[in-house]
């Protein structure tokens, strides 16, 4: 819905939205610390998870980010999916779909922070074998299941609403660099999933790491990207 003013009610509640989606952006790219902290972990190769062990060193501080991500996400989302109920005119199918989306990507990835793996299986081929053979922690499926519900959510999100930007006449930013971004996340995941594919069948990581790396920067852009877009025009 387009305000009548920058100072109208249904734009200062705008705000919290852009708020929490920009902030929850910039703490899911927390894992570039890597760059300048020792975590013993190849970057190419290492899922981003595996930060985030429970046998790493810095394991806590990269579960922390990541339920810190998460839940500024899913409130942002939230905010926003109560703003459409509240105003028709922007209950539209790709945006109620999009905002869905990301509230589900803000649950599923602070839910991941609470369910570590409690090895780094592409590090560790001791921890790798206990996989394959199920003797890990329930943890790790459950970490499974949950970061494919943040990327099934992340996915949904970047294309319903950048398909809505684009179709309804909404925030001109997204609309114009939105289809970039939606390609080049395909392509990452695509890249991700193949590598984790050869992975599980036992051959290579094909650096798995710098997929997954790309596809969870790309999201963060994206995300900040919809903040932005957000705050600009004060619709959700």
């Amino acid at each position: 819905m387009r305000t009548n003013g920058s100072n109208g009610p249904s734009a200062r509640s705008a705000w919290p939205v852009a708020g929490f989606i920009g902030l929850g952006a910039a703490a899911y790219t927390a894992w570039v610390l890597e760059v300048v902290l020792s975590t013993g972990l190849n970057p190419i190769e290492t899922y981003v998870s595996e930060l985030a062990a429970q046998d790493q060193p810095l394991g806590g501080l990269f579960r922390a980010t990541d339920f810190t991500a998460g839940l500024l996400v899913l409130v942002g989302g939230f905010l926003a999916l109560t703003r459409l109920v509240r105003y028709a005119e922007s209950r539209r199918p790709w945006a109620v779909i999009g905002w869905a989306g990301v509230t589900l990507f803000g649950a599923a990835t602070a839910a991941d922070a609470w369910l570590p793996l409690s090895c780094a299986p592409t590090v560790d081929p001791e921890c790798a074998a206990r996989e394959t053979a199920g003797l890990v922690p329930a943890t790790h499926q459950a970490h499974a299941v949950s970061s494919s519900l943040a990327m099934t959510g992340a996915l949904t999100g970047i294309v319903a609403l950048t398909i809505a930007a684009r179709r309804y006449g909404w925030f001109a930013p997204l609309a114009r660099y939105g289809p970039a971004l939606v390609a080049l996340e395909l392509l990452a995941t695509a890249w991700t999933l193949t590598a984790i594919a050869m992975f599980t069948a036992g051959h290579g990581t094909w650096a798995l790491g710098a997929g997954q790396r790309l596809q969870v920067l790309l999201v963060a852009l994206w995300l900040g990207l919809l903040a932005y877009s957000v705050h600009r025009e004060r619709r959700t």
